[in-house]
C-alpha cells in the first residue's frame, strides 16, 4: 500500500489492481474511492438533511437519532456526546429538539435515577423508516447486483474505514 492523501486531494503512491505499478491510476485508486465516497456522503445528505428540514430538525439532530438506533444498547447522553463529538451542553439541546418534536424519550430505568437511556419513540422510529425506504430499496437493488463475497469485501472495507475514521480527530481539536 502506498502513500495516503498529499493534501491536495491526490495519493502519491497508489494501490491499484491489474499489475500497475505505484502511482498508476485505475479503477481502485485513491482518488476514485474518495470521488465515490463524496458521491455516496452527498446523497445521503441530501436524504438526512430532507428528513431534518420535514421534522424541524437540524441535522445533528438526525445524526443523534441514528446513533440512538444503530446503538446495540441504549445511549445515554454521555454516550451519545462521545459518539457525536459534541459539547454537554450542545448534546442536551439536541436532546431537547428531539424530546419535543416527539423522536425520543429519556428513561430514567436502572437504580441509579441519575442514568438516562435514550429511546426512539415508536411513531418516530415509524416516520423515519417511511422517509428513508427509498435508501433501504436502493441499497437492497444494487445489493442484487452482487455475489455475497463480494458483498462481504464491500462490508468489511466500510466497516474497516468508519473504524478509523472514528478515531481521527480535525486539527485543532
Amino acid at each position: 500500500m502506498g502513500r495516503a492523501d498529499d493534501g491536495d486531494g491526490r495519493a502519491g503512491e497508489r494501490r491499484s489492481g491489474g499489475g500497475r505499478g505505484p502511482g498508476a491510476a485505475g479503477p481502485t485508486d485513491l482518488q476514485a474511492f474518495a470521488v465515490q465516497l463524496r458521491r455516496m456522503n452527498g446523497e445521503v445528505n441530501r436524504l438526512v438533511h430532507g428528513f431534518a428540514g420535514e421534522h424541524g430538525l437540524h441535522a445533528t439532530d438526525v445524526q443523534a437519532l441514528a446513533a440512538i438506533l444503530d446503538a446495540p444498547e441504549p445511549l445515554t447522553p454521555g454516550r451519545l456526546r462521545e459518539h457525536l463529538g459534541l459539547t454537554s451542553g450542545a448534546v442536551t439541546a439536541c436532546l431537547d429538539r428531539l424530546e419535543r418534536a416527539g423522536h425520543i424519550r429519556r428513561v430514567r430505568e436502572s437504580a441509579d435515577r441519575r442514568v438516562v437511556h435514550l429511546h426512539w419513540v415508536p411513531d418516530a422510529r415509524s416516520a423515519a423508516r417511511a422517509h428513508f425506504r427509498p435508501l433501504a430499496e436502493v441499497t437492497a437493488s444494487v445489493r442484487s447486483g452482487f455475489s455475497e463475497d463480494e458483498l462481504s469485501v464491500v462490508l468489511r472495507f466500510l466497516t474497516a474505514m468508519n473504524e478509523e475514521l472514528s478515531g481521527v480527530r480535525p486539527p485543532g481539536r
